[in-house]
């Protein structure tokens, strides 16, 4: 009897010893389908597009839009791996930006003051959103669903208060001009590099010496900074872990000793306030904000979020692959723009990427987990 078992031990323990390979490891890999993606997108625009796209005016051309989906769906992302979802996000960008534009034309506070006070309402909704969720078993789809109006409706009503009448309001540019904090949300980084390397012949000049791209749009800073700590939160530190368990099982979870209520009512939190973010650089930017700010952004971030490896059941999901979903949907509203395709395309592509995306991210879910 002991020569049968000790060659079943031997076998167990080199079963657990054997190392996966590097083509096994990558499959399980949540962000693998959007680096594909980003590579298959990036090779049609190179045959199909003009050259001009790929210049160093047209990268940040493609990834200005980029970065401001992007922000929204990295906190999209770690809000679905954590078992729920925000469709609400969008009509945030577009409250927050009557909160900010009502702070600095309105009422003349600076912006050390404007931005916390946008902040702390937004993540304060979040936290409503959050909490009844969690009290009332509701699915976080219906109760988002309802504040995806509310906070549009509200948004439109604010408008016409303080702007007397109109769902428009302006000035917030002039209101701000000066402020120490705004290059930090508005306009372009490092312009002295670029008039160097523009000096040095590195990047393209007008015809009067100046750069062609000024510097760096400072919500691209922003969105790879931003992909870079929810990275490393997620990977790197046990409140990531508490997320992967929170949306895996959270009766599980919460058996275990996982904060689960803190975890998804702060994700909530943390997603509005990525709206609210979105809102204040793009307030600042175009000068104005008004109610359509937004509008139908809570779609292509969930979208992007999935696409860059996120299951719509949670506790499977990356922020980099966030990162790179927000890339494809800026190379291809931007890209289409320098090639001879119908712009209408990019409805068709939203619809036909979604749908790859989750077979795929279903069937590497079968893989990691051994589901048939």
């Amino acid at each position: 009897m002991a020569e049968v078992v000790q060659p079943a031990i031997q076998a167990a323990k080199d079963e657990r010893l054997k190392k996966e390979g590097l083509g096994a490891r990558l499959m399980k890999r949540p962000e693998l389908g959007a680096i594909a993606g980003v590579i298959l997108v990036t090779t049609f625009f190179l045959i199909t597009a003009d050259s001009a796209m790929f210049t160093l005016s047209g990268i940040m051309n493609f990834m200005t839009p980029a970065a401001q989906l992007g922000i929204l769906a990295i906190g999209a992302a770690m809000l679905m791996i954590g078992g729920e979802f925000d469709l609400s996000i969008g009509s945030m960008v577009a409250f927050a930006g009557l909160i900010f534009g009502a702070a600095t034309v309105t009422l003349g506070l600076p912006l050390i003051f404007a931005i916390p006070l946008t902040m702390i309402v937004a993540a304060m909704i979040g936290a409503v959103n959050g909490s009844i969720v969690l009290r009332t078993g509701l699915p976080s789809f219906i109760v988002t669903l309802a504040f995806l109006f509310v906070l549009r409706g509200a948004s439109l009503v604010g408008l016409k208060i303080a702007s007397g009448g109109s769902t428009q309001l302006r000035g917030v540019r002039d209101a701000v001009e000066g402020d120490w904090l705004a290059p930090l949300f508005s306009g372009d980084a490092f312009g002295p590099l670029f008039v160097w390397l523009a000096e040095a012949g590195v990047i393209e000049t007008f015809n009067n010496g100046a750069p062609k791209v000024p510097g760096i749009p400072v919500e691209i800073l922003w969105f790879a900074f931003l992909a870079l700590v929810a990275t490393y939160v997620l990977l790197r530190t046990p409140a990531g872990n508490w997320i992967f368990a929170a949306g895996g099982d959270s009766n599980a979870a919460s058996n275990s000793g996982v904060p689960v209520r803190k975890v998804k009512v702060s994700l909530f939190m943390l997603t509005a306030m990525c709206g609210a973010l979105v809102a204040i650089i793009t307030v600042m930017d175009s000068g104005s904000t008004d109610a359509r700010r937004g509008f139908m952004k809570e779609f292509e971030a969930i979208i992007a979020a999935v696409i860059g490896g996120c299951l719509l059941t949670g506790g499977y999901g990356s922020a980099i692959g966030a990162f790179f979903g927000a890339i494809i949907f800026g190379m291809v509203t931007i890209g289409l723009t320098y090639t001879d395709f119908d712009q209408d395309w990019f409805q068709i592509f939203l619809g036909g990427m979604l749908l790859i995306a989750v077979l795929f991210n279903n069937f590497i879910r079968k893989r990691v987990t051994g589901e048939r």
